[in-house]
C-alpha cells in the first residue's frame, strides 16, 4: 500500500468529463488499496471569472478579506464536486475546506498571499490519518488557508504548495502533479517544435525555471519536497496516475547564504559603445573557457565589460586580455581590480534597496550588487566579506 498525494490543477478539472475522468483515475489507485489525498484547484477560468465579477460588482472599495471569500469559492466548488463524483464511482470521500474541523493550511493573516505555520499546519495535516486509515480519500481545497475562523489565499499556483505540503507532513510516497501538459519540455514548444519531454529534472532546475516564467509548477512548492517523496508532473488527459511525465529529484539542496571561500579578482576592459560590439563577449567567454577558467560574473556596460573569476587565475587571464584588447580596435584598455569577496542570497524576501541600506548604514561600498529572480551576488572588498556574511545573516 502506497500514499499517494494527487493535485488537480483548473484545466485538469476544467469541466464535468474532466472532473469525472480525474475522478477515474483516483478510484483506479484507490481499488488497489492505496491512500490517496487529493488536491483540487478551481475548475479553469472560475477565478479569473469570479475576480472579474467583483471586480464590476465592487469597484475600489474590495476589501483584502472579502476578496479571499470571494475567490475561494472556486476551490470549495471543486471539492464538492470532486467528492461526490469519487461516491459515485463507489469511493468514500470526505471534502474538506477552510470551515471544516480538519482543514489543515493554517497561515498568518494576510489575506492575499498568506505565510504558512508550518508548525501548526503539521499537526492538522497529520490528522488526516484518521480518515485515510478509515478507507476515506479527503478531496482538500488547493490555493487557500485559514487564519482562526477567516479564509485566506496563498497566492497564485498555491494548490501546488498545498500538495507538496501535505506530502511532506504525511511522508508520502509520491506527489503527483496533474496539469494540461505532459511534463516539463526542453523548452517553449509554442516557440521550438523540437521540444523534447524530459523524463527528469532536478528540484533546482525545476525551481529556477518556475521562477523564470515556466508556469507548469509554482517555484515555492519546491521548498517542501522531501528528498525521499517521489515526485512527477503528469497530463490529465491519460486519466491514469501512473503515467510516466516528468519526475522531479532530489531535494531543495541549497544554502540560502554563501560566502565564496576563496577571493575573486575583476578584469574590466574598457572601450566605446561595447554593448553594440558583436563578438567581444563571446571571445572574452571563450578565452575563459579554453584556459579552463572558471567565471563567476560577466558585467558588461556601454564602455567596459567587467569580469569577474579567482584569484588565483587574475595575472592569466589579465594577460590574455592584454592580448586581445591591443589587437582589438574597439577596445583601448584594461584594468585589475583588488581582493574581493563574493557573497550569494538566494532569499525572494531580500531585495538591493534592502542590501544597500545595510552596508551603507556600516560603511562599507559594494564593488557591484547584482539581483536576479533565483539569486542576489553582492561584491565588496576581501577585508570586509566577513563582516558583510554577517551582517546580512542578521
Amino acid at each position: 500500500m502506497e500514499l499517494l498525494v494527487a493535485k488537480f490543477g483548473g484545466t485538469s478539472v476544467g469541466n464535468g468529463k474532466r472532473i469525472r475522468k480525474a475522478a477515474e483515475s483516483i478510484a483506479k489507485e484507490y481499488l488497489k488499496g492505496n491512500q490517496i489525498v487529493v488536491v483540487v484547484s478551481a475548475v479553469n477560468k472560475t477565478t479569473d471569472d469570479l475576480i472579474s465579477l467583483e471586480n464590476d460588482a465592487i469597484t475600489n472599495n474590495l476589501t483584502a478579506k472579502h476578496h479571499a471569500e470571494i475567490v475561494g469559492m472556486g476551490e470549495r466548488t471543486s471539492v464538492r464536486l470532486f467528492s461526490a463524483t469519487l461516491e459515485s464511482l463507489g469511493v468514500k470521500s470526505q471534502f474538506i475546506d477552510p470551515y471544516s474541523d480538519l482543514w489543515p493550511i493554517i497561515t498568518d493573516s494576510n489575506y492575499m498571499e498568506a505565510k504558512i505555520d508550518v508548525e501548526a499546519t503539521d499537526k492538522k495535516i497529520k490528522k488526516l490519518k484518521t480518515l485515510l486509515n478509515q478507507g476515506i480519500v479527503p478531496v482538500i481545497c488547493g490555493f487557500l488557508g485559514k487564519c482562526r475562523d477567516q479564509i485566506t489565499t496563498l497566492g497564485r499556483g498555491g494548490s501546488d504548495i498545498t500538495a507538496f505540503l501535505i506530502g511532506e507532513c504525511l511522508n508520502a510516497d509520491e506527489v503527483i502533479i496533474v496539469t494540461d501538459v505532459d511534463g516539463v519540455l526542453s523548452t517553449d514548444p509554442r516557440k521550438i517544435n523540437e521540444a523534447e519531454l524530459l523524463e527528469s529534472i532536478t528540484v533546482g532546475e525545476m525551481k529556477t525555471l518556475a521562477t523564470h516564467g515556466a508556469q507548469v509548477l509554482h517555484p515555492n512548492a519546491l521548498d517542501y519536497k522531501h528528498p525521499d517523496i517521489d515526485a512527477k508532473i503528469i497530463n490529465f488527459k491519460y486519466g491514469d496516475l501512473t503515467t510516466e511525465g516528468t519526475h522531479i529529484t532530489g531535494p531543495y539542496d541549497y544554502k540560502p547564504m554563501e560566502l565564496l571561500k576563496e577571493p575573486v579578482t575583476s578584469i574590466t576592459v574598457v572601450g566605446k559603445d561595447l554593448l553594440h560590439k558583436s563578438g567581444i563577449i563571446a571571445d572574452l567567454t571563450n578565452m575563459l573557457y579554453d584556459n579552463g577558467i572558471h567565471l563567476y560574473k560577466l558585467n558588461p556596460h556601454h564602455n567596459s565589460i567587467t569580469t569577474f573569476i579567482n584569484k588565483t587565475d587574475g595575472d592569466k587571464t589579465y594577460k590574455l586580455f592584454h592580448e586581445y584588447v591591443i589587437e582589438n580596435e574597439f577596445l583601448s584598455s584594461i584594468s585589475q581590480g583588488q581582493d574581493t569577496a563574493m557573497i550569494s542570497i538566494i532569499d525572494p524576501e531580500r531585495d538591493e534597496f534592502a542590501i544597500s541600506k545595510i552596508l551603507s548604514k556600516n560603511g562599507i561600498d559594494a564593488e557591484l550588487i547584482n539581483v536576479a529572480k533565483t539569486e542576489i551576488l553582492i561584491f565588496v572588498d576581501w577585508e570586509v566579506g566577513e563582516k558583510v556574511f554577517n551582517l546580512l545573516s542578521k
